[in-house]
Formats: C-alpha cells, sequence, structure tokens
C-alpha cells in the first residue's frame, strides 16, 4: 500500500511537472520577449541656413522648447541691407519695364510709313527683355527676404535641446551643426526576436517594454523588419541591421 501511494504521488508530481512545462513552453512560444532592445528617437541636427556671427543664443542645454522656439539669432544687419537692395532693384527694373512698355506700344501703333517693322519688332524684343530683368530683380528680392528670415533659427519640432555647441560671438556656417534637438513625439523601441517567436508577432499587436530603470511601458508593434545582416554572405550590405544571434 505504501509502495502504490509513493508511485501515484511520483505519478502526479511527474503530471504537474509536465502540465507546468506545458504551459510555459505555450506562454513562451505565443508570448514572445526579448531582452535584446534598444530606445531611440529622432534627433535633428540643427544648423544655420546662412552664415553670419551670432548674437544670440537663447536656449541652454537640455532645455526643453517647442516647435518654433528661437534656439539662434545670426547678426540680420548684411541680410537686411540686402532686402533693401534688391527692393530698390525691383523699383528701377519695373520703372525700366514700364518705359520699354510703353515705347513698344507707341511704336506698334505708328504708322508703317513713319517706322520700319524691324524697329517695331526691336522695341518690342526690348520691352521684354525688360520685363524679363524685372522678373528677375523680383525672384532676388524675395531671396533675399528668405535668406533674412533664415537668421533666425528656429526649432522645428517640440523637443530638448541637446549637444549644445555654440555661444554669442561665434561664427555660424552654412550647414554647421551647432546643436541638436532630440524629437519629443518620435521615441520609439526596437527589438530583436528569434526567428521561431516571430510567427507570433503581428503588427498592431500589444507590447510591454520594460527599461532598465523597472519602468514599464506600454506600446504596440508598428512594424516588422523583413531582413538583417547576413554576416556569412559577402554579398549582404549596408543598411539592414546587423544582429549578434
Amino acid at each position: 500500500m505504501k509502495k502504490l501511494f509513493s508511485l501515484i504521488a511520483t505519478l502526479l508530481i511527474l503530471a504537474l511537472a509536465i502540465w507546468i512545462g506545458r504551459l510555459l513552453w505555450i506562454h513562451y512560444m505565443d508570448t514572445p520577449w526579448t531582452r535584446d532592445g534598444r530606445v531611440r528617437a529622432n534627433v535633428i541636427n540643427v544648423a544655420a541656413d546662412v552664415s553670419g556671427v551670432v548674437i544670440d543664443v537663447p536656449v541652454k542645454d537640455n532645455q526643453p522648447v517647442k516647435k518654433g522656439d528661437l534656439l539662434m539669432q545670426i547678426d540680420p544687419e548684411h541680410y537686411q541691407l540686402a532686402v533693401k537692395q534688391a527692393e530698390a532693384m525691383v523699383a528701377s527694373r519695373k520703372a525700366t519695364w514700364e518705359m520699354r512698355k510703353v515705347n513698344a506700344n507707341r511704336r506698334k501703333d505708328m504708322d508703317a510709313l513713319v517706322i520700319s517693322a524691324e524697329s517695331r519688332e526691336d522695341a518690342g524684343n526690348v520691352a521684354t527683355s525688360a520685363q524679363a530683368d524685372y522678373q528677375l530683380a523680383v525672384a532676388q528680392l524675395e531671396a533675399a527676404q528668405l535668406n533674412l528670415q533664415r537668421t533666425k533659427v528656429l526649432a522645428a519640432v517640440d523637443g530638448y535641446v541637446t549637444n549644445l555647441n555654440v555661444h554669442r560671438g561665434d561664427y555660424a556656417r552654412i550647414g554647421e551643426a551647432k546643436m541638436a534637438v532630440v524629437d519629443r513625439n518620435s521615441f520609439w523601441v526596437y527589438g530583436f526576436f528569434e526567428e521561431t517567436k516571430l510567427p507570433h508577432v503581428r503588427i498592431g499587436d500589444p507590447a510591454d517594454m520594460q527599461l532598465m530603470s523597472g519602468e514599464v511601458m506600454k506600446g504596440h508593434v508598428e512594424s516588422i523588419a523583413r531582413a538583417i545582416y547576413d554576416r556569412d554572405n559577402p554579398e549582404s550590405r549596408e543598411l539592414i541591421a546587423d544582429v549578434n544571434p
């Protein structure tokens, strides 16, 4: 009797272990997880679109900013003068065009015995050329106004200033990054999963993400990559994830 009880107890324990193992296996397969994850965000490099002396930097490193906030002011004096010169050129070219146009219309109305067809045609060509010069001056004025606007370097997104590397009196050059802004609305987490777990991952599935600090964040699967870098294939190149299995 004692042996029978011991055998039954052993079988029950074995069955329980098998059942628990089965549950763990199902959970492992149906609830994919990974430790290989990273938090990322869009980082916007902030650079001047026009050159000049920096006269104001109203932000500090790690400061939160909103879209449209002033990050850096470049001395606008040269660009203000350029706008005035362009405005004067527009006025001059417009006056010339109006004069040439009146002259061409007057010659067009003259009798053929008074003025030759060639002279009439020349007057029309001169008026057309004057019109083109006026349109060019208008375009140059618009470019000068745009350059003046760009002496104010503004935040493109809501975010946080980081790696601030510009000070009052520095000279800013076109395209030279002086700081970065981390887009506060662009944070995402990417994770690398084993191939056997991927069939259970669907776009739109809810996901829990536990940071190293212990904080748990809620999210959802936005997309699934279709390729990774193959270290054994010399033809496999860049622009796909290099995963260390």
